[in-house]
């Protein structure tokens, strides 16, 4: 039997690629400590990937090398549940009756449909335009309370909400109505290509990203090529955005304040900065990727870890499927 603690949090990722450093620092990691309070659902939506052609093989390897990789970061399968999204036949149940009180306009009006409908000209499938109805799926499911998401995803979380309002109005009271969760102050992980925008393993400029998985060779390359100013200060100012964003991921991994990075390095170039942070970042993910190579060799464990995983979503679930499946009148 699953405790609910005081309040749910999900949070769902496609299983494209590898976590960033990003999502290390400004996710995981404050995930890790959320398991405290709150009862924690973290689903591997692989269900929203198949919007996007892809081979079947490396999908299937690419959705276990993401579940090790959240193990690896230190995600605990006994204080959170950890799951596929395939695995829960509820999400695409709940999905269905979703689609049934959402709007066209509402789903015509999503920022990322038409961004993905842009770059994806030759597969504007039906899937791609309601994907936030099993957004919305996802979440309310669960009666999530909370979802760590960032800005980009703000509209459709909104929907969800104006989902859930619109069937509760109608049928009775059913969905709990999920907030943001917002990250700890300094968490946000910046390309090092481009400092304007977020860290993101969908970037087409993969100089910009540092992939967990990445070699260390890669690592000391694309930190060596990470954009800073022509003033070659070490300081933490808006002013100076990609040094800054440097210095964000430095006090991050060597658990310090930006100002002890500041003191640490004034008078000192870019180059001994640069140099001394991707030896950190480097350092810093060691430990992850001997773990990520331990569970990646032991697959009956995986699959133990998925399966229980499934089992203990599925039972908070059906209970909300029960619920919904009574209020619409379905004998």
């Amino acid at each position: 039997m699953t405790d609910k603690k005081e309040k749910v949090i999900f949070s769902g990722a496609q299983p494209t690629g590898s976590l960033t450093l990003g999502n290390y620092i400004g996710a995981i990691q404050n995930w890790k400590a959320l398991e405290q309070d709150y009862q924690c659902l973290y689903s591997i939506v692989d269900l929203h990937s198949l919007t996007i052609r892809h081979d079947p093989k490396d999908f299937r390897k690419s959705c276990l090398s993401f579940l090790a990789q959240y193990l690896a970061c230190g995600l605990d399968p006994e204080k959170n549940i950890i799951f596929f999204q395939s695995h829960v036949i509820q999400h695409a149940e709940l999905n269905w009756i979703l689609n049934c009180v959402t709007y066209m306009g509402e789903l015509s009006r999503m920022t990322q449909f038409k961004e993905k409908s842009e770059s994806h000209k030759d597969n504007i499938n039906a899937g791609l335009f309601t994907y936030p109805v099993l957004q919305a799926a996802d979440i309310l499911l669960y009666q999530t309370d909370l979802v760590p998401v960032g800005e980009d995803q703000r509209q459709h979380l909104e929907l969800a909400r104006d989902i859930a309002i619109r069937f509760n109005n109608i049928y009775g009271e059913t969905f709990a109505l999920p907030d943001i969760h917002l990250s700890k102050v300094g968490a946000r992980i910046m390309s090092l290509q481009e400092p304007e925008k977020k860290m993101s393993k969908s970037d087409e400029n993969v100089n910009g990203t540092i992939f967990l998985l990445d070699s260390n060779d890669v690592i000391l390359k694309k930190m060596k090529r990470a954009v800073t100013d022509n003033e070659n200060s070490v300081t933490y100012r808006d002013e100076q955005p990609g040094i800054k964003n440097l210095i964000t991921i430095y006090s991050k991994l060597a658990n310090c304040s930006p100002q002890e990075v500041e003191e640490k390095y004034q008078g000192k170039g870019y180059g001994a900065f640069k140099s001394d942070l991707a030896e950190l970042v480097v350092e810093s993910l060691r430990p992850f990727k001997e773990k990520y190579d331990e569970y990646m060799q032991n697959p009956d464990y995986i699959t133990s870890i998925y399966k229980q995983g499934a089992a203990r979503a599925t039972e908070i679930a059906e209970k909300t499927m029960k619920d919904v499946k009574k209020k619409i009148g379905l004998v």
